[in-house]
């Protein structure tokens, strides 16, 4: 089974929770503008997008990919996280219930954190990356 961690981060602190995903899980770590390879090669995936603007996926690279793959996420092993810096985490909550309604199946609970992540929620995307990898 192979596992990927995808992100996007404008600040760096998304990208400082999908490293220590990554290394718990033992997972290919991408940016989304790096990312070139087929999602069927995943069977387990974690992505983390910051909120933008209004509480909402980054709309330029991000938003555009997770709706192009979408439809390819069902039947594998999907996370998700991000960081926010302002509101009250509403876009994930958005997020998660647009996967639901996609039916993608979200094994675990999502984390936020607001602005960088603290060494809390740097043990929780350690503890996220050990069930992505099983």
């Amino acid at each position: 089974m192979k596992a990927a961690v995808i992100y996007w981060s404008g600040t760096g602190n998304t990208e400082q929770m999908a490293q220590a995903i990554a290394d718990a899980a033992g997972a290919e770590l991408f940016a989304v503008s790096d990312f070139s390879g087929s999602i069927a090669d995943y069977d387990r995936i974690a992505f983390g997008c910051s909120a933008m603007g209004d509480e909402v996926l980054e709309e330029d690279e991000f938003e555009p990919f997770f709706a192009s793959i979408e439809g390819d996420l069902s039947g594998k092993t999907i996370a998700l996280f991000g960081s926010y810096g302002w509101g009250d985490g509403e876009w994930m909550r958005n997020w998660e219930k647009d996967c639901d309604d996609a039916g993608i199946n979200l094994v675990c609970d999502s984390i936020t954190c607001q602005e960088a992540p603290d060494d809390d929620t740097l043990e929780a995307c350690r503890a996220m990356g050990k069930q992505l990898a099983g």
